[in-house]
């Protein structure tokens, strides 16, 4: 999913609220000296409805209930009763009064001590009893689900509303609420609802959800953007020591690391549905960490859950996010076991994280109940379907969805659904609408084609110049069966016309059999990569782009053929047969492709004709793919990724010139090391048995432009180092700004610490060396060639720069020791 289709949505807003609960608050907590008190405690008294204030002190309370009198607590500080004079009190300026300890836990300045802390006796406990609680007692279970997804504009006054930007769309402010949570302004542009059954097995550790009804209003068939709203919301488990969020691993409240980075204060204790449950409050001991602020209550006899209100601390190292908020609450089954039925998150994106600032929320509410126990499944029960579509699904009538609700509609709810279905029938929104989608995908609808990617317009090398390219795909609808596409380039040095064409059809769904055939007529750069593949249509950057150095006048006319066939008869592993034909032969009269025909040397060519017979398995578990189309993408949620192919080249099949085998693999794994950050690891294996002349030589990958490419090397030129057979090794992590956040001055920039080292080993056979006329020197990396790198990420959240030292083989001509690389993007 790119993330860009949210940002752009930032535009889009309106109002301020006219809808009151029975009782808010809102205010900030100082001390003595008008300072915040970060992470106070306010609640309603003789109640358990509270909020932690933030990092500055503010804090929002909100209740349906009529409550007199609020009572603010911190560590360290006096106790303090407000009374109410109102239903609703904002604004108030609370000031404490600083003491220096507290009986039971020794304080200084809201730093809870390690020892002789009830609180931390209690957190011990729930460690004990972690998996013993819930569906984990059970060898298999099976609930349903209700599931509802809501994207709203917040933070919009009456003076915006007047823009002419919402000329036409005046009805939208009609439904403006007020967040419970943050006491902001809200209008719904987004909902989705979904009822599912799900299936578990502890035994087998299978998982399974059939989901019987779906139902959206806004942006209504966008796979976009509900595939980012699944990837936003992945499920998670607060028992966990780690919580991953975009792509971030935050401490839980209930880690066995906690205590080292939380304060825990019992607060209170009471009866609640009948249970003796303990209330303790949790906020971070530093700044700029991946944690989070909130309470919990917790049984004094099982040690489980109760519920959790929990909210991530504003100075938490993550981009486009200014507030998380998650509620969690269980119920009783027995006297033993807690079970989750109610799960709540809320986001609220924003440019910056000022308190101000207008921005999205993102929120699912989901349900679960109907619980039943120990009623086994076959194990091909759990089989995940690889393309199950089931229009009824999506088509449900209104009374289904009356009837099997879990909770009714509210009225203001049912307000939405009319207002979403109306807007998008108004054509300033459509026109809004289209430009988000032209941006996030790069296409141009007119009907049924589309017209693009209008990003790759532009491009420049030393053979074609200024090259100038369009291209023109079909688009009936997000779940295409099939799919024509074809581009037109022209480069003006060379003064040629270059195409390519293919179509795809998706004969049969439920295991996506696939067959494509397309043929490719273009220049290109084809040492760009070790583990290589037959896309017709794909372009890698060293071929054309426009931001590079040094010479790069090694290129290529490919002539192209390739047929196809595909298919994923089990979820993300796919298996394909191809066979391809290509010409190559050089582009530029400074490089050479030319090589003799046999080992004697007697005979020189200059073009290569090959035809190949190609075999590939490729197994991407966790990888979620986005929609039911032939061409699907992934969403941003990290993967492992392994892909194996081999090649068999005919000797004489359509005046074929070799004879070889040729198999190779990639492999690559992210890794989240909790709050160390993500690494990234990526191995490359290959070997061709017979020889073969330098266009099927497998090129060590360089990389002469001024941006990092992923699988290259930075401190390479093309072709400087040439292989039969190789293995590499890279390995990238980034730290999230860990030590970055130690450091005072740099605290504030939230810049992210990256470390990397990528190194080859190779070598030539002496048959490969022999056949070589191309001029070029066989130089491989037989003493293993490596280079390591250090870099600065989330620079002015887009930016990330990499420097990188060669390691070895500085004495090489024009060897390039240092080289500074730079990535863009929305990162998280």
């Amino acid at each position: 999913m790119k993330k860009e289709i949210l940002f752009n949505l930032f535009f889009l807003f309106a109002f301020t609220s006219t809808i009151f609960a029975q009782t808010k608050v809102s205010g900030v907590v100082v001390d003595k000296l008008n300072q915040p008190v970060p992470f106070a405690n306010v609640a309603f008294k003789n109640s358990s409805e509270g909020a932690v204030c933030n990092e500055d002190g503010i804090f929002y309370l909100e209740s349906p209930k009529n409550y007199p009198t609020i009572v603010i607590t911190s560590v360290g500080y006096s106790d303090r009763e407000i009374e109410l004079e109102k239903s609703v009190n904002y604004n108030f300026k609370i000031q404490l009064k600083e003491i220096e300890t507290l009986k039971e836990v020794v304080i200084y300045k809201g730093k809870t001590s390690k020892k002789n802390n009830p609180a931390l006796d209690i957190l011990r406990k729930i460690w004990e009893h972690r998996r013993k609680n819930g569906l984990h007692l059970f060898a298999q279970y099976q609930m349903e689900k209700y599931e509802k997804i809501e994207f709203d504009l917040n933070t919009i006054d009456s003076a915006y509303m007047k823009k002419n930007f919402f000329k036409g769309m005046e009805f939208i402010f009609n439904q403006v609420d007020t967040s419970k949570i943050t006491g902001k302004t809200y209008l719904p542009i987004f909902i989705n609802e979904a009822l599912s059954d799900v299936y578990g097995d502890n035994k087998l550790k299978k998982v399974k959800e059939k989901t019987k009804a779906n139902k959206t209003s806004g942006f209504n068939g966008n796979q976009q953007i509900l595939s980012f709203v699944n990837d936003l919301y992945t499920e998670f488990d607060i028992y966990d020591n780690h919580l991953t969020f975009f792509d971030k691993s935050f401490t839980s409240p209930l880690s066995k690391t906690g205590v080292d980075t939380y304060n825990y204060i019992l607060r209170d204790s009471a009866y609640i549905d009948k249970k003796w449950c303990y209330n303790i409050v949790f906020y971070p001991r530093r700044k700029n960490e991946l944690t989070f602020k909130g309470d919990f209550w917790v049984s004094d006899t099982t040690y489980a859950l109760k519920n959790i209100n929990m909210a991530a601390t504003k100075s938490a190292n993550i981009n486009w996010v200014k507030d998380i908020y998650i509620e969690q609450e269980f119920e009783v089954m027995n006297d033993s076991i807690f079970l989750l039925t109610k799960d709540y998150m809320m986001t609220d994106f924003a440019l910056n994280k000022k308190d101000k600032s207008k921005g999205v929320y993102g929120k699912r509410t989901t349900f679960y109940r109907d619980h039943k126990f120990n009623i086994e499944k076959p194990e091909k029960f759990y089989k995940e379907e690889v393309n199950y579509y089931d229009q009824e699904v999506y088509n449900k009538p209104e009374d289904y969805w009356e009837e099997n609700r879990f909770e009714n509609l509210t009225k203001d709810e049912k307000g939405v659904y009319k207002m979403l279905d109306t807007l998008q029938t108004v054509k300033k929104f459509k026109q809004i609408y289209s430009l988000v989608e032209i941006l996030d995908s790069g296409y141009i609808n007119s009907g049924n084609l589309d017209y693009g990617p209008i990003y790759a317009v532009v491009g420049q090398n030393s053979v074609e110049g200024l090259r100038l390219r369009t291209g023109v795909r079909t688009y009936f609808g997000p779940n295409d069966p099939w799919r024509l596409q074809t581009y037109i380039a022209y480069g003006f040095k060379d003064d040629k016309f270059k195409y390519g064409v293919t179509g795809k059809w998706m004969v049969e769904p439920k295991n996506r059999v696939i067959i494509a055939a397309g043929n490719r007529r273009d220049i290109e750069q084809i040492g760009a990569s070790l583990t290589t593949t037959n896309d017709i249509l794909g372009r890698n950057y060293a071929s054309s782009g426009l931001l590079t150095f040094g010479s790069n006048d090694k290129l290529t006319n490919v002539n192209l053929s390739n047929i196809e066939v595909e298919t994923e008869p089990i979820k993300n592993l796919t298996f394909g047969l191809g066979v391809t034909y290509r010409t190559l032969i050089s582009a530029s009269p400074e490089f050479s492709l030319d090589y003799y025909t046999d080992l004697s040397q007697t005979t020189i060519k200059s073009q290569v004709k090959q035809s190949e017979i190609n075999v590939k398995v490729e197994y991407t578990p966790n990888r979620k793919p986005i929609g039911f189309a032939v061409e699907r993408y992934n969403t941003d949620s990290p993967f492992t990724s392994l892909f194996v192919t081999y090649s068999q080249g005919f000797k004489g099949l359509l005046s074929s010139d070799f004879e070889y085998k040729k198999l190779q693999l990639y492999y690559k794994q992210p890794i989240i090391i909790g709050p160390l950050g993500r690494s990234n690891i990526t191995v490359e294996i290959g070997k061709t048995f017979g020889y073969i002349p330098l266009g099927l030589m497998s090129v060590v990958p360089g990389n002469q432009s001024l941006f990092d490419i992923s699988n290259t090397f930075s401190n390479l030129q093309y072709y400087e180092f040439v292989a039969d057979q190789y293995v590499t090794f890279k390995w990238d992590h980034d730290f999230h700004g860990r030590f970055f956040a130690r450091i005072p001055f740099m605290r504030k920039l939230n810049w992210r610490e990256n470390i990397g080292f990528k190194s080859v080993y190779g070598t030539v056979s002496d048959e490969n060396r022999t056949i070589n006329a191309s001029g070029l020197v066989y130089n491989a990396p037989d003493k293993v060639y490596w280079e390591y790198s250090a870099g600065i990420g989330n620079i002015f959240k887009f930016f990330r720069v990499d420097f990188s030292w060669r390691g070895n083989y500085l004495n090489m001509p024009d060897a390039n020791k240092f080289a500074t690389k730079i990535s863009m993007g929305f990162y998280f």
